[in-house]
């Protein structure tokens, strides 16, 4: 979400577009990834100072550092404000660390992403939402709409309820109201188990008297906002019911995640059938500048036009200029770009084995391994039981056949973390490494530790065919998958999330079908047969299909339909005017 928020930015800032984004300044950020030789996980945090990153500290009047202040867990705790400019667009962060005033407790709620308990979690997100709205306050920004990415900063509807309620002497029914008129709500999450909720005393402790104090409402009806059933007492504190119930506008990031949203969400219209529940979608997109490889920028440049970041929101023009790209310049560039991920790739693996004291012969086997001209499939994403990262493991004689064919070689590339709190992927994940030490994955498949915005760069440009599988309908949108089509690579997906809006039939192929089994085992298996079989039937044949001159003349005629079709549709600029024309209105 945090690349998708930055393509966003970046979109917002090429339309000219008057964003302003908040988030916390994180001391330690996210984990650095390391696998031991039995393939566990193990997680490093490495400190990140201002002094060595691209953000600057904002000042207020009398020259001192901007600060802003929220009361959490009965004590006053005070966040530095630092700012980053993506290109146009200011993104202000709130760092409590380097206040060396507050509670050492306190300085804590910015040191981890995703670290520290239940409670950090909740006083992270009442900084974010409160602390948010007290900071625009600071700046003198009064904003036309608060976009709410993802439940996290839902508290500043509360914020900013207890704004018009000091100001008007209203109710809260009468402030929220006005509250919704300003406010909208996306929703990435397609499980009821993935939005944050929290035990009622928790959220008490940490917000105090606050809700009776400035809010006028009792425990139980301050509680209720944050439940599906608001006189339910045994549910927890949820985030998005509380989201859902102050903003005016809510959207899940698909086609089929608006539908997938209707129905988790159901209970709190039941009234309504599931169908006029009112959640819609705006379907992600990724920065088309950022992701597309410079290679193929240049060939865009010459036959799209200089500007193809911006005829790429027309589609009929964009794609009769990727028509003109000469099939065998695409097919060069492609080559290019691979032969750059196999010596990444070499160079990774051997430095990565080195440090964990693998063998000597395994070490060497990475100087020679991988191959530019073998069909290259990419597999790199979050580790979670969903993703099924187990499932192109599940037939392991076909496997073996497939890597093992020494006239139609294939090769996997492997990449991606697993939360530092989910042993269950953290085993997946390890299960996965010990299949490194197979023969034939010595030779035909890596897993590139430390998945990070470098590593996802050299395979989305690269590789040959981008490899999704996790269960439906549990795939919000994805993006990776879109970055890939953009430079030509082919998805082999799921119908999913956006690929049943991308997917044509010439452009990409699809594994399983639309439909969604109770018994996930059974969907399991059924799914693997079908990976199997697009693997076997439809993928390896047309990579290696030649014409007389020894040209892939229907691949390359895929590439381009995958750049023609892919790249209009899920671009982050087509993304952000679907919010600032259908949404922020």
């Amino acid at each position: 979400l945090g690349i998708l928020a930055g393509d966003h930015l970046k979109s917002a800032s090429d339309l000219r577009l008057p964003v302003v984004a908040i988030g916390l300044m994180y001391r330690y950020g996210y984990f650095r990834q390391r696998l031991t030789r039995d393939g566990w996980q193990q997680e490093h945090y490495g400190e990140s100072h201002p002094s060595q990153m691209a953000v600057h500290s904002v000042w207020d009047e009398r020259g001192e550092p901007l600060r802003i202040c929220v009361n959490m867990r009965g004590r006053d705790v005070w966040a530095r404000v630092w700012r980053v400019d993506v290109g146009r667009v200011p993104l202000y962060l709130l760092d409590t660390y380097l206040v060396n005033e507050n509670d050492e407790t306190d300085r804590w709620i910015t040191g981890h992403l995703y670290g520290g308990d239940r409670e950090t979690r909740v006083v992270q997100e009442m900084l974010l939402g409160v602390g948010g709205v007290r900071l625009l306050r600071a700046l003198g920004i009064e904003p036309h709409v608060y976009h709410l990415n993802e439940g996290h900063s839902a508290f500043l509807t509360l914020e900013l309820a207890r704004e018009t309620i000091a100001q008007e002497g209203v109710t809260f029914a009468e402030a929220a109201a006005r509250v919704r008129e300003k406010c909208v709500f996306t929703t990435h999450t397609p499980v009821a188990a993935g939005n944050d909720e929290f035990a009622p005393a928790l959220v008490e402790k940490c917000f105090g008297t606050a809700h009776e104090k400035e809010l006028g409402l009792s425990s139980q009806e301050f509680l209720a906002l944050g439940r599906t059933r608001p006189t339910d007492e045994t549910q927890w504190y949820g985030l998005t019911p509380l989201a859902l119930r102050m903003a005016r506008s809510t959207n899940g990031v698909s086609v089929k995640h608006g539908e997938v949203s209707r129905d988790l969400w159901h209970e709190m219209w039941p009234e309504r059938t599931a169908a006029q529940v009112p959640i819609t979608s705006v379907t992600n997109g990724v920065h088309a500048p950022t992701w597309v490889s410079p290679l193929l920028r240049a060939l865009l440049e010459r036959y799209v036009g200089a500007d193809w970041n911006v005829q790429i929101l027309d589609v009929t023009k964009f794609a009769a200029g990727v028509e003109r790209i000469p099939d065998e310049e695409l097919w060069r560039v492609h080559g290019l770009l691979k032969q750059r991920l196999v010596a990444f790739i070499r160079q990774r693996a051997v430095k990565t084995r080195e440090q964990r004291g693998e063998p000597r012969d395994y070490i060497e086997a990475a100087h020679t391994f991988f191959d530019s001209k073998a069909l290259t499939i990419g597999f790199a994403r979050r580790v979670a039981a969903y993703k099924r990262w187990g499932l192109i493991l599940s037939d392991p004689e076909r496997l073996r056949r497939m890597l093992g064919d020494e006239e139609r070689p294939v090769q996997f590339v492997f990449a991606g973390k697993a939360h530092p709190q989910d042993q269950g992927a953290k085993a997946i994940l390890q299960q996965l490494a010990r299949w490194k030490y197979d023969p034939l994955a010595l030779k035909h498949a890596v897993f590139l530790q430390d998945y990070d915005q470098d590593i996802a760069r050299y395979m989305v440009q690269a590789v040959d065919v981008w490899l999704n599988v996790p269960r439906r309908p549990l795939e919000a949108s994805g993006t990776s998958g879109q970055k890939v089509g953009m430079n030509g690579g082919l998805n082999l997906s799921i119908l999913d999330g956006w690929w049943i809006e991308g997917y044509d039939g010439s452009n990409g192929w699809a594994v399983g079908d639309l439909s969604v089994n109770e018994d996930v085992a059974v969907m399991d298996t059924e799914d693997a047969e079908s990976l199997y079989r697009v693997l076997e039937d439809e993928v390896i044949p047309t990579y290696y299909e030649r014409d007389g001159a020894g040209f892939p003349r229907r691949w390359v005629r895929m590439m381009k339909r995958a750049i023609a079709t892919l790249g209009p549709a899920f671009c982050s600029d087509r993304m952000v005017e679907d919010y600032a024309r259908r949404i922020y209105p």
